[in-house]
């Protein structure tokens, strides 16, 4: 699959063709529809959840394909390491970062002073089953859990990380293979093209995944949510909001490209993860536009998927702000070096719990299970908002993924910086949909 081969100038579209338009337009009816009748809204829910399910049917075979022709075609396999150690570094600087970025926020902003909840008046019920996820959660386990009990049990269970190890093995080898591996490459290269059209199809149901999405969200978990934790979300999407522009503007204006028109690139994506609160919904496409954008393919099939495990930044700026409002609520006390201490932790189970359902909220029950100071319980304060703040930290996690793939390419220097301007400036059309099918 070559991108970007050909540099045809934008042509006109109907405003109302285009994707972010549309999925703008679905999100507006979705969320009256839950305002004005919240009961038929929350039964909107299998909208959003089917095509989140059919987005997921084929990301671990793109992956596959896209990382195996990827390094395939490198052919320097020091410069795959290198890029791997790179990126790996790059990930980890940046979520310490968002962490205390995180807890400065939450410290400055305090949204659970004074809430002085009794939890033994809380019920706890409804979070039992994620604080029994949590069980068995640590570093080794994570560590093992990369490598899949067999290859296709990599593709069947959807893990991204064992997905990721089997092609970077894969396309080491074909590497080695030379000529002889050729035919085999070229039909990973068709079998691409193949799912990417298939991605193209069910993007059609973009626009009515985000209705349901916005309907169910708005449907349960609306107006009296946002009045009785209002503190806390609004801080917290504002803490989002200082990381992207504070901390991801400066590294973006640094790499020559301005975050404004990046975001304004991706805004279809944007608007899709913002609506479904899943980051995994827009997979596929980030790995078309990147490699569209001037990214070379191969940065791009290592950075995207790695950094849906290592680079949350929006997870980390969440487990941060709440934990310790969390802290705040409960009048559990919460000094500077158990601060640290908790810092610490979260570096760790923030990236041991990927791939887990309801990723974030289960890494904050057992990041409170492993310090032991907060209690676990008190995560049933936020189980009511938690879609909420989700609909803050997946796009910020897209759009550090964004920036880290941009940042590693132009590192390597495997970045086309004119295409990239050219593409960001609106002079070259930017049309997924045409390279998909």
């Amino acid at each position: 699959m070559t991108i970007g081969s050909g540099d045809a100038k934008k042509k006109s579209q109907a405003w109302y063709q285009k994707l972010w338009v549309q999925v703008l337009v679905a999100m507006v009816i979705g969320t009256a529809l839950g305002h004005l009748y919240p009961q038929f809204g929350t039964n909107m829910q299998p909208l959003g959840d089917a095509f989140i399910k059919a987005i997921r049917l084929v990301i671990a075979p793109i992956i596959f394909c896209t990382v195996v022709s990827g390094i395939a075609r490198m052919a320097d396999l020091a410069k795959v390491g290198r890029v791997a150690v790179r990126t790996l570094i790059y990930f980890e600087v940046l979520t310490t970062i968002a962490l205390v970025i995180g807890l400065v926020a939450v410290n400055v902003w305090q949204p659970g002073a004074g809430m002085n909840v009794d939890l033994s008046t809380v019920d706890t019920s409804n979070v039992k089953t994620f604080i029994a996820q949590t069980q068995g959660q640590n570093t080794v386990t994570f560590l093992m859990n990369i490598i899949p009990g067999t290859f296709v049990g990599a593709f069947a269970e959807g893990h991204v990380l064992q997905v990721l190890f089997l092609a970077v093995l894969c396309g080491f080898v074909l590497t080695k293979l030379g000529d002889r591996g050729k035919p085999l490459l070229d039909f990973i290269d068709v079998t691409s093209q193949m799912l990417f059209g298939l991605v193209a199809i069910i993007m059609w149901a973009a626009p009515l995944g985000a209705f349901g999405a916005m309907a169910f969200t708005v449907g349960k978990f609306g107006a009296g949510s946002l009045l009785s934790l209002g503190k806390l979300l609004g801080g917290f999407y504002i803490t989002c909001l200082i990381f992207v522009f504070g901390v991801l503007g400066p590294i973006s204006h640094w790499c020559g490209f301005s975050l404004f028109k990046l975001l304004r690139y991706i805004r279809d994506e944007l608007l899709i993860v913002f609506a479904t609160t899943s980051s995994e919904a827009v997979l596929p496409r980030m790995l078309v536009k990147l490699e569209e954008l001037g990214c070379e393919k191969g940065v791009v099939g290592l950075v995207i998927p790695t950094g849906y495990s290592f680079n949350l930044d929006g997870t980390c700026l969440y487990l941060a702000s709440t934990a310790v409002f969390l802290a705040q609520a409960t009048n559990t006390p919460l000094d500077f070096m158990q601060q640290l201490g908790l810092l610490a932790v979260l570096l760790l189970t923030s990236k041991g719990a990927a791939g887990i359902a309801g990723a974030a909220f289960v890494v904050l029950a057992a990041t409170l299970a492993t310090t032991g100071t907060i209690p676990v319980a008190s995560v049933a304060l936020v189980l009511g908002i938690h879609r909420l703040m989700s609909e803050g930290l997946t796009p910020t996690n897209l759009i550090g993924n964004a920036v880290a793939t941009i940042v590693m390419a132009k590192w390597e220097g495997a970045l086309d910086v004119e295409r990239m301007n050219r593409v960001l400036n609106g002079d070259v059309e930017s049309n997924p949909e045409s390279v998909l099918t």
